[in-house]
């Protein structure tokens, strides 16, 4: 069976897995890393459908692919807020703890890691440390125009 390259990143009540881009043929392998981190939403922001997103949907993961933007790139408001709103629901609207996002752009490295960078700087974290933080784990991530984003 193929490896699986995630990242997983908790801090709080926040949990998120960054994946590379799973393909029909890998996605078998995810789906246990999947199910163990309780993975109820994927975000795919790569263009195309690397993958058919039946078989999460059969386990419960909705597949969000609203969330899009030009690698190497920051993401627009609308997808900022589309994020953020994605995060509400799933962190806290319900009652059920422990639940993860799974996000994956191609290589996991761009837009993946800035979504979740969001995320941590908007529930209290400090940009710089948000970007130390998601590059510990996963090595190599984010760019010039990113961090200066989020350094904004």
């Amino acid at each position: 069976m193929p490896t699986v390259s995630i990242s997983p990143i908790k801090v709080g009540d926040l949990s998120f897995l960054i994946l590379d881009c799973p393909s029909d043929t890998t996605l078998p392998a995810y789906i246990p890393v999947l199910e163990e981190h309780n993975v109820t939403d994927l975000v795919r922001i790569c263009e195309g459908s690397p993958y058919s997103p039946q078989p999460l949907n059969a386990m419960g993961i909705t597949v969000h692919d609203d969330m899009k933007f030009q690698d190497g790139t920051a993401p627009v408001k609308d997808v900022v807020a589309r994020w953020l709103d994605l995060n509400d629901r799933v962190f806290f609207d319900t009652p059920k703890s422990g639940k993860c996002i799974a996000v994956h752009c191609v290589s996991g490295i761009g837009r993946a890691p800035v979504l979740v960078a969001i995320s941590l700087v908007e529930n209290g974290m400090d940009p710089l440390d948000a970007i130390a933080y998601i590059r510990k784990v996963r090595r190599g991530a984010l760019n010039r125009v990113q961090i200066a984003f989020l350094d904004r």
